[in-house]
């Protein structure tokens, strides 16, 4: 795919929006300079938590006096470390030292893809369902479908920005310095600064985010201990923590991903699949009450269940599950309108026209089987700006937060359109449309890409207001791409930008009054 997106750039000139864009996921080979913030949010730990009620929730013990004993044999400690550091280790000092927020968000992406795999139907023509029970069973849990993907991101980042702004409140309240700062002889192999470091930040984000992304993807564990050992060591072998900050770092990282696990336990994720009587009653109800002619049905063969149907009564994070029906679109036009004629003609014109830009267009931000998501997509957006912006770790995972939060109900709000009007695929009023990228198995309005886009894009303009119309620009051919290829209806992506703008405007509410501002 990246091989035939490259021909195609080469050959017309690049994508419209977005030309530089390199969606491959190479977490080990990227080379990144370390991070040195511009601004090191020295209030952060006054910020407003997501399931924290404050930063002091969890308690972190006074630290030792960099005098006293016990702190002088870690310092010692360090130091032998330091003066023993192996080739290997530095290139893990190189590597981590680049943001623990910004690599464990490409280690997402790249589980994501990994995980984004249809299971395949049984001989009797059912489809198995991946169990966390028992992660290594065939199908392998998790299915990290986009909503699966948005939920995974948005409770990744919540739990690293709140475990962030209690580590930022103790380390202001303690202000106990780097082995650097306390004993000149040591040349530390990272950026130095005059921050406090206990608890440390990267062995708060390395616990909380190991605990979450066991909890995530269960058959990943030895490797995702693996990367978080490299991490919570990564600073002592480079002369910039002692063992107590680490400790504690990690003591406070685990308690925080275990008051957000909690929350994600009993967030009805757990009945999102439903069963088939489910299944029936909403393609029922969607004749009965909505009125809609002939609803939709798996176009895959056997017969497919619908994706999540029941995601669209998970928990939200920005506003109540109450306020889904003022997000949720107007009713559709009937199957079987005139207009609904019209529009299946232009998806017919659109997969036929042959315009090499707009094919392009289409495998650009297709984000299917086997990659990242479209939520991925727009935390890749997300990365190079961040980056360039050289936030602190702490407002690289608020503004991860913000932003996923946003995609996760974004989501939730999507599918309960979705499921609610249950409507036809192109393709199925009209077999003699062939798509250009597979046909979803769920419903057509309304368009999930085009919803993602939406919030993303309103948050991201937020973030970054100077950027605003790009990121509109980016939002409007994720969205189009999707009429481009045959998947949607023009009302798809056009109703589906302004909800995901609906619920972009949550996450702005949210970030206008954390106190980050």
């Amino acid at each position: 795919m990246k091989n035939f997106i490259i021909y195609i750039l080469l050959l017309i000139g690049g994508v419209a929006i977005y030309e530089s864009c390199n969606k491959d996921i190479d977490v080990a080979g990227q080379n990144l300079d370390a991070l040195v913030p511009a601004n090191f949010d020295d209030n952060a730990g006054n910020w407003k938590p997501v399931v924290l009620a404050t930063a002091t929730d969890i308690v972190v013990p006074v630290p030792s006096d960099v005098t006293a004993s016990d702190y002088l044999q870690e310092l010692a400690a360090t130091k032998t470390a330091l003066a023993n550091v192996t080739a290997e280790q530095k290139k893990i000092i190189k590597y981590w030292s680049a943001g623990g927020v910004l690599r464990w968000n490409q280690i997402m992406r790249e589980l994501v893809a990994k995980y984004n795999l249809a299971p395949k139907a049984n001989d009797d023509g059912t489809y198995p369902v991946p169990s966390s029970a028992n992660p290594f069973a065939i199908p392998q849990f998790p299915f990290s479908n986009p909503p699966y993907a948005a939920r995974a991101y948005a409770y990744v980042s919540v739990a690293q920005y709140d475990a962030l702004v209690a580590a930022n409140y103790y380390k202001k309240e303690y202000n106990r310095k780097a082995p650097y700062k306390n004993d000149v002889s040591i040349v530390p192999l990272v950026p130095v600064n005059d921050q406090g470091c206990y608890p440390s930040e990267d062995a708060v984000i390395s616990a909380v985010t190991l605990e979450m992304m066991k909890f995530l993807f269960p058959a990943e564990i030895p490797y995702l201990e693996a990367k978080a050992a490299e991490e919570m060591n990564y600073r002592i072998w480079a002369g910039a923590a002692v063992n107590s900050d680490i400790v504690e770092g990690q003591n406070l990282g685990k308690a925080v991903a275990a008051k957000v696990l909690a929350r994600a336990k009993g967030d009805g994720m757990k009945n999102a699949v439903g069963t088939k009587v489910k299944w029936d009653s909403l393609y029922n109800l969607s004749k009965t009450q909505v009125g809609i002619i002939e609803p939709w049905v798996s176009l895959e063969v056997p017969a497919r269940p619908p994706m999540l149907p029941f995601f669209k009564d998970v928990k939200p994070f920005l506003f109540p599950s109450s306020a889904l029906s003022s997000i949720r679109p107007p009713t559709p036009p009937n199957t079987n309108s005139n207009e609904v004629k019209e529009q299946l003609a232009e998806v017919k014109k659109e997969t036929t026209s042959g315009d090499r830009r707009k094919i392009a267009t289409v495998h650009f931000w297709a984000d299917g089987t086997g990659t990242y998501t479209p939520p991925g997509h727009w935390n890749y957006i997300a990365e190079d700006l961040f980056y360039k912006a050289k936030f602190s770790e702490v407002r690289w995972a608020r503004n991860y937060a913000l932003l996923n939060m946003a995609l996760m109900d974004a989501a939730i709000s999507c599918w309960e359109t979705k499921n609610y009007y249950y409507y036809p695929r192109p393709s199925q009023l009209d077999p003699t449309i062939k798509t250009l990228t597979g046909v979803p198995n769920f419903q057509s309005y309304t368009s999930g890409h085009s919803t993602f886009s939406g919030a993303a894009a309103t948050i991201l303009g937020h973030l970054f207001p100077s950027e605003q119309s790009r990121f509109d620009a980016m939002a409007m051919e994720a969205s189009l791409s999707r009429l481009y290829g045959g998947i949607h209806y023009r009302m798809d992506c056009m109703v589906g930008i302004e909800a995901g703008q609906k619920v972009g405007n949550y996450a702005i509410q949210r970030a206008q009054t954390d106190g980050a501002e």
